[in-house]
Formats: C-alpha cells, structure tokens, sequence
C-alpha cells in the first residue's frame, strides 16, 4: 500500500468509510516490517473508537450450514438497524498458503447489503482458524461504527479454543445428524459454546433436529457453566425459513446485557487484551529470532541435525536460544 497517509485512514474509517475500512483491513493483514509500524499507528489512532461492538463467534462442522446460518441473522440484524460486520476466516492451504475465500458468493444477499460489510480473510494456517489479524480487523470495524461483529470460524476442532480470546459470546451450531455430528463436537468447544444452534430443523429433518437438541441439552448440564449466572441454552433453526433466527439473537443480546451488567465482560475483554499481547509478543519474537544474525548461521543445520536424528530437539533449541540471547 504505497503512500498510505494513516492520519487520513483513520479520520475515513471513523466516518464509516467502508473503502477506507478494506484498505485499513489490508494494512493491517500486512506482513510487512514498515506495514507494521504503520498498522500500529492506526489502531492506537481509532483505539478510543472501539468496544461498543456486541462480538460473536460462530463455529461449526463442514456443512452444518454457516454461512447460510450468518446470511439469515445478518438479515434479520440490518432489517432492526444495526450494521453488522462479518469476518469470515476462510482455511488456507498448508501447502501453497491459498484460500477459497468464498464466504461473499455464499452470502450474496447479504453482500449487497448496505448495513452489512463481509471480509473474507485467509487463516494463514493459524491456530483454530482464526486469522492473526482478525483482532485488529474487528476493532476496525467497530472504529466504523459496526455495533455487531460475527467473526466465523473454520470448523470445529481443539485448537478452535482460540476463538475464545477474540469475542464475547460464541455460538456453536450443530445439525441434525445424530451421534457422528455429537462425536465430533469436542468437549472443549462444549464447554465454550454460551449458545448451541441445532440446524437445518425443517422438513424431514425436524424430528432429528429436535433430538439432537435434546442431546445437545443433556451433554451441556453435566458442564461447569462458563459465566456466573448464565446457562447454556439450546436452540432450533431453519435458516432458510428464518424460523428461530429471532430467538437466537434474544439469547445472545440477554447474555450480553448479563455479563455487563455483572462485571463479567470488561474482566473478559482484559483478559483478551493480555492474551492478545503476549500472541503478538510470541510472534514478534519468534521473527526476530528467525532474522538474528547470531542464529542464523547455525539456525539450517540444526534443524537438518534435528530431522535426522543427530542431535534433539530440546539441545538444538537451548543452543539456538543461548546464542540469540547472549550480549
């Protein structure tokens, strides 16, 4: 982004310009060492903008419906006034670092929506999916003035945990398809979750979706509530029919008005905001330690050392560590 003015991108994006927004997004997506600096700059400049945002996450198994899920609470969340942000963290190979980045095509009503901004972003192979960059695009979109954020997920898994560390509530959804879909739902994300969705609960499969909800409702009693005063519900919906879709958004906006009125968000959010400077601590870290002249000459051969078994891991790594922390 060649002669960014941050100055001016932080005055656009604080009046709503939604151009402003997506290049604000790209900066800060930016891998680059003078990227960086800059995109430090704009967030400490729209910082004071931030937090007004009601945040949620939503996760799920491949094919349980998300984004149709997300196109039909966004319309009934536009349709009551609120401007509504999505941040679709789409997978990306392990291989060739690309994405399908296909969230938009699937949300097409949405997309055209003038309350609703989508930005599809690659996970970049980060842990539970959750692009690394995904915590500073939310609060961009709340410095826009989005009072909602949705920030989906790529699928359901142990290291979805990360999830945690960005939103106030997390929503699971879960479809009607018996005991391979609750097998896969792992106890952690369970325990996560402060709403669980059953899916698809129309048509042939209404009865199965009232089952599984049923389920669902047993598993989650026998767990430690996540929040003092709050238990986790069940719901039902059929996305396309927009049945149920209303009753969601009663829950999480009910449990969001409890955690602040209780104390429990703002302890939350610090929490986050420590979580988030020792992820960017790490990260930074392991960079410099990676471009440390003093590491480098020896960094290749002991990795080839470590592959074949020469010398292990844990000695490598202390001899690297002496070296990059010695005077």
């Amino acid at each position: 982004m060649p002669g960014t003015d941050v100055q001016e991108l932080i005055d656009a994006v604080g009046v709503g310009d939604r151009r402003a927004l997506a290049r604000a997004i790209t900066l800060v997506e930016s891998t680059r060492r003078d990227h960086r600096a800059e995109a430090a700059q704009l967030l400490d400049g729209v910082l004071a903008r931030t937090g007004g945002a009601v945040r949620v996450g939503i996760s799920g198994p491949p094919g349980v419906g998300k984004s149709t899920f997300i196109e039909a609470l966004g319309a009934h969340l536009t349709g009551a006034g609120h401007r509504l942000a999505v941040l679709a963290v789409d997978p990306s190979s392990s291989r060739t670092g690309g994405s399908i980045l296909g969230d938009k095509t699937r949300m097409e009503t949405l997309a055209r929506d003038a309350h609703a901004f989508i930005r599809p972003s690659p996970s970049g192979g980060e842990l539970g999916g959750v692009a690394r960059r995904t915590r500073e695009a939310m609060l961009l979109c709340e410095a826009a003035g989005f009072d909602v954020v949705l920030v989906e997920t790529v699928g359901v898994g142990q290291s979805e945990l990360a999830v945690a560390d960005l939103v106030d509530l997390f929503v699971l959804l879960a479809s009607p398809s018996g005991g391979d879909d609750l097998q896969g739902i792992k106890r952690g994300i369970m325990e996560l979750a402060d709403l669980v969705v059953v899916t698809k609960a129309d048509g042939d499969l209404a009865n199965a979706a009232r089952h599984a909800a049923a389920d669902l409702q047993r598993a989650i009693h026998l767990l430690r509530p996540k929040y003092d005063g709050l238990a986790t519900e069940t719901l039902l919906v059929s996305s396309p029919k927009g049945e149920g879709i209303a009753e969601v958004w009663a829950r999480v906006t009910s449990a969001h008005e409890h955690l602040a009125a209780t104390g429990q968000l703002d302890r939350l959010r610090a929490g986050q905001a420590r979580a988030w400077l020792w992820d960017e601590l790490r990260a930074g870290l392991t960079e410099r330690f990676r471009e440390d002249p003093a590491v480098t000459p020896e960094l290749a051969s002991l990795e080839a050392a470590v592959a074949t078994g020469e010398v292990a891991p844990t000695a490598a790594a202390q001899q690297l560590l002496d070296r990059f922390t010695r005077p």
